[in-house]
């Protein structure tokens, strides 16, 4: 133990004479721990939020009865079906908004915790009979989330106002409830929601449901609904994951070029405990012991920025789920504790990746050849080698991750195993590209130049090829972010034509409005929808009934379409769909495609396919005459008016007055627009962010590498000094092989990150979200980024060439002293 002692202690000494490389590994190892775990966080917050959604009710998504187009129906079904032996439970469910809470969007549910299936459980917990007596009891009980009555500011016992006027029941916290959503009995929820003796469906128990696959003609049964959030918002967190293991790399990177730097200053140091008696076994034991503790103090660092980071990032997460799922996330972090450990171990992982080559190296090398600068050299080299075979294996593998594989999976591989070769065959391309420029030199000073170049490499090519992966991602993300963006607003002005659209409450409501709508003289065209939401081979999808107009004819683009396709969905028994799809169900044009209804199953034929952007569930259009006649009972569920802008607000007014609409059922184009134009914006936040951080992380990277190696420059500028160059032009050859390097750095960058674009144009996104992007390259966004990282690049190597300029020559003259 004495000898570990003093071994531990002799190597910790370094880190006491170079803080400047202490500070790298500490930097590399918080950063890298604090971007993959803040994105952890983020996915863990909503993957939780949805277990939670989905187990509210009797411990697991339960079956249950809805009319086809999700509207309330008659409460007297529950007891017919009751008498019919059908074991259902009655839920009601709206959204409210309380007084002085207006942009907070809450979802009120009501429940017969007497009938419920299953377990009987409700957020986690079997109800004893004081506890249901309590529940319809007046005054009744409301159960929220901790997190949403924080956020609401109000206390537990309160009795809040909606904006009707009417006051909740008393709250009450229940620590298992799903965040944004107020549970109470039904008897209480259905004045507050304005839904007398009506019903938002029925929950049945899934073995019952199972045996009993047809229910009555007016409801349909829906096998399990509430799992489809986890399933359709997988790609978005799967891409959050991606995102966050790319920075976790680019920070590993610096750990690793710190720590080689660090034993390769090492060496005389590393000779001296062998000739000692230190066995290689127990300096190799020392030397990671010293890592571990390196990788704690970094660990707990990055733990805490991680949690910090994923706090100002999920407002902008959660406001996108909401927008783009409907799924409701809690707007504060609420983590377990095995979230923090898990931060802890990834990493210490990280801190062995990094370290495990150099630690290698010196394991391997022989006594006397430990402080030998040549065999340094001749061992970098050849691990120069073998990182160019694997640098092409893994471009081998991404060739065949392209050609044969189809799943999300594999374009992550493919994805992963592009970086990794580009990545690792940067150093080996940038020191065959200086030997070759070399061998043509006849300048004796530019000889030494490009020599000292391939001399700075090993020291260097980590930052470098941090830079490398951080600008390619950002090309790549920046490119399919204003790719979409351009090719989103491009459909919404083809797509959103109608300047109203109309939302009735109730069935009844809906034939009133479409024959006033008829009478309107502000109206020109009125185009009533028809929806009905069925199940496509496990995949959630909504079938739509138009009416034949030229508006969908002239506006509605189709990207494969058959002759004539919108004469075909008139008059024949065919349908067209989304891209999305059309590709989860490997269907095409010309297939037919069962649909089931409840007269049977229908089998359209394809006639068309188009683009339905940003859209996680299947679309489908049927001329309204052939939904009918397999759903006679359906009402319109939307109206599109074409009207002048002019006469919009006065329309609107108009409609208030008569029907006494929501504001939410009532929505104008332009606001629809801003609506969704938010949301795509929100969408990218976190991933705009991220790209940002990854940038910086490279930026930091080549600022400690070259800082680290500043302090070992002089001996390569001295003998130059010595020769009669001067300072001055010291620093401006230092500069010129920094900005060399990183050029040619970003010259390749360029290639890789349209590459990278078109990676996700064409093959994440087509996995993920089911619709293919063209690929667009914006020039300008191009030129921002490299000037942002020429800039990086400057600011890097700002610091070192100011204290080569202010260096003595008596700094310089002493390089010297120690020559043998």
């Amino acid at each position: 133990m004495s000898v570990f002692y003093w071994t531990v202690r002799a190597l910790l000494s370094h880190w006491r004479r170079h803080p400047v490389q202490f500070f790298s590994v500490l930097t590399g190892l918080w950063l890298a721990t604090a971007l993959l775990t803040g994105v952890q966080a983020l996915n863990s917050q909503a993957r939780d939020s949805y277990a939670r959604a989905s187990q509210l009710i009797g411990g697991e998504p339960q079956a249950s009865l809805s009319t086809p187009d999700g509207a309330s129906f008659p409460q007297v079904l529950f007891a017919q079906l009751r008498r019919a032996g059908w074991p259902v439970s009655p839920v009601v469910q709206g959204r409210v908004q309380l007084q002085g809470h207006e942009d907070m969007r809450l979802q009120l549910m009501g429940i017969d915790p007497v009938s419920l299936p299953g377990s009987g459980a409700v957020a986690g917990q079997r109800l004893s009979q004081a506890q249901m007596l309590a529940f319809f009891d007046p005054p009744g009980r409301t159960w929220i989330a901790p997190q949403t009555l924080q956020a609401l500011g109000l206390r537990a016992g309160e009795q809040p106002l909606t904006l009707n006027g009417q006051r909740l029941p008393p709250l009450q916290v229940q620590p298992d409830m799903a965040p944004g959503l107020l549970l109470t009995d039904i008897g209480f929820a259905q004045p507050l929601l304005a839904m007398p003796d009506r019903l938002s469906r029925l929950l049945v128990d899934k073995a019952f449901a199972a045996g009993h696959p047809t229910p009555p003609a007016e409801l349909q049964l829906k096998q399990g609904e509430d799992n489809n959030l986890a399933r359709l918002t997988e790609s978005f967190h799967l891409n959050l994951d991606a995102l966050g293991f790319l920075s976790f790399v680019v920070g590993l990177f610096i750990v690793h070029a710190a720590i080689g730097l660090a034993l390769e200053q090492r060496r005389g140091l590393l000779r001296t405990l062998r000739a000692c008696g230190v066995s290689a076994r127990m300096l190799i034991l020392g030397l990671g012991v010293e890592l571990g503790a390196l990788s704690l103090l970094g660990g707990v660092l990055g733990v805490a920025s991680g949690y910090l980071l994923a706090s100002l990032l999920l407002p902008d997460v959660a406001a996108s789920l909401r927008g783009l799922y409907g799924a409701e996330v809690p707007g504060q972090l609420s983590l377990s504790p095995g979230w923090w450990l898990a931060g802890l171990g990834l990493s210490l992982l990280g801190a062995l990746l990094a370290g495990a080559s150099s630690l290698w190296r010196a394991a391997r090398l022989p006594l006397l050849a430990l402080a030998n600068a040549q065999a340094w050299h001749e061992a970098h080299g050849r691990w120069l080698r073998r990182q160019g075979w694997v640098a092409g294996t893994a471009l081998l593998i991404a060739v065949l991750a392209l050609w044969l594989g189809n799943s999300l999976a594999a374009g992550f591989v493919l994805m992963a195993a592009l970086l990794l070769g580009a990545a690792l065959g940067l150093p080996v391309l940038l020191n065959a590209l200086l030997k070759a420029v070399l061998g043509r030199s006849r300048s004796v000073l530019g000889q030494w130049f490009l020599a000292d170049c391939r001399q700075q490499l090993p020291a260097l090519s980590l930052a470098l090829m941090a830079l490398l992966l951080a600008l390619a991602a950002n090309i790549g993300a920046g490119s399919m972010t204003s790719g979409f963006r351009h090719t989103f607003n491009n459909w919404l002005e083809q797509r959103l034509t109608a300047e109203l659209y109309l939302n009735p409450q109730t069935p009844a409501q809906a034939e009133q409005l479409n024959t006033w709508l008829k009478q309107q003289p502000l109206v020109q065209t009125v185009l009533p929808t028809w929806q009905v939401a069925v199940q496509l081979q496990g995949w959630p999808a909504d079938l739509f009934g138009v009416v034949d107009d030229p508006t969908y004819r002239q506006h509605w683009p189709l990207l494969e379409a058959v002759s004539e396709p919108w004469d075909q969905l008139q008059h024949h028994d065919t349908l067209m769909l989304s891209e999305q799809l059309a590709r989860r169900l490997a269907i095409k044009l010309g297939d037919t495609l069962s649909i089931p209804t409840p007269q049977g199953v229908w089998s359209p034929t394809l006639v068309g396919i188009y683009a339905d952007y940003g859209n996680p569930k299947g679309h489908m259009l049927v001329n309204v005459a052939h939904l009918l006649a397999h759903w006679p009972t359906l009402s319109p569920a939307r109206f599109n008016l074409r009207v002048l802008p002019a006469d919009v607000a006065p329309l609107v007014q108009a409609v208030q007055r008569a029907f006494a609409l929501e504001d939410s059922r009532i929505v104008d184009q332009q606001q629809l627009k801003g609506w969704s134009s938010q949301v795509f914006e929100r969408t990218f936040a976190a991933t705009a962010a991220l790209n940002s951080l990854t940038l910086g992380v490279a930026g930091v990277a080549l600022f400690i590498s070259l800082l680290t190696q500043s302090q070992s420059r002089l001996g390569q500028l001295a003998p130059l000094w010595a020769l009669g160059v001067t300072r001055r032009q010291l620093m401006l050859l230092n500069l010129g092989q920094t900005w060399l390097l990183a050029v040619l750095t970003l010259i390749l960058a360029l290639p890789l990150g349209l590459l990278l674009a078109w990676c996700l144009d064409a093959v994440i996104n087509v996995q993920a979200f089911g619709w293919r992007l063209p690929l667009q390259v914006f020039p300008w966004q191009l030129a921002q980024l490299l000037g942002l990282a020429l800039l990086a690049t400057l600011l890097a190597s700002a610091w070192p060439l100011w204290q080569l300029y202010r260096s003595r020559p008596a700094d310089l003259l002493r390089t010297f002293a120690h020559e043998d």
